[in-house]
């Protein structure tokens, strides 16, 4: 059986949940205690960073790596292309998304510990630009990917959920993402993702 060894406030932990119960597996999560790791979690990735997925004598980290693994081997509902051009031009996205986005969330995620309040407002303000230009995509198609529900939409759903967790007010441009973002979040399979403590997020 899989195991995911997942941070209860992580956003990466949280992509793969949402993975995991869209594909309805059998799974078992481990929640792990992020301000007091054990010595297993160090042990399984030496990073000592969470996600990790746990299979016989698999052991994998890295969200984007881990959600790939679980698409390949469990196949239904298929959430990345079939096709290879497509695919690629999709990990060219998650690419950019780590780069762009999710860069700017690790510095978010961290500003209880040693992040000055620049570089905070800085990555607000980066995320709320980025996200704002992708905004227009969202005006005819219900997905990133046009109908069809995919890894891009996983790999960025955390993020739209904490939006105001980390104080990201979109301006009403956005409006077509915000309408995206409930459209992911109405889905029986994120609503069962959640932790309780990411239930406290929104209002």
């Amino acid at each position: 059986m899989m195991v995911l060894y997942s941070g209860e406030t992580c956003p990466f932990s949280h992509r793969c949940r949402f993975v995991l119960f869209e594909k309805w597996m059998d799974f078992e999560i481990h929640n792990v205690d992020l301000k007091n790791k054990p010595k297993e979690i160090f042990d399984m990735n030496s990073y000592g960073q969470v996600p990790i997925l746990s299979e016989r004598e698999l052991i994998l980290y890295e969200s984007n790596i881990i959600n790939e693994y679980i698409d390949e081997r469990f196949p239904h509902p298929q959430l990345m292309p079939a096709d290879p051009l497509t695919r690629a031009r999709v990990r060219l996205f998650l690419y950019t998304f780590e780069k762009e986005l999710f860069s700017q969330v690790k510095i978010l995620e961290s500003q209880s510990t040693n992040t000055n309040e620049k570089n905070i407002l800085e990555a607000r303000n980066n995320i709320k630009e980025r996200l704002t230009q992708l905004s227009p995509i969202l005006t005819k198609n219900k997905f990133l990917l046009g109908d069809e529900f995919s890894m891009l939409d996983i790999a960025i759903a955390p993020l739209l959920w904490r939006l105001e967790h980390y104080g990201i007010s979109l301006p009403k441009s956005a409006a077509p993402l915000q309408k995206y973002a409930e459209r992911i979040f109405s889905r029986s399979a994120y609503i069962e993702s959640l932790s309780p403590a990411e239930k406290l997020m929104r209002k």
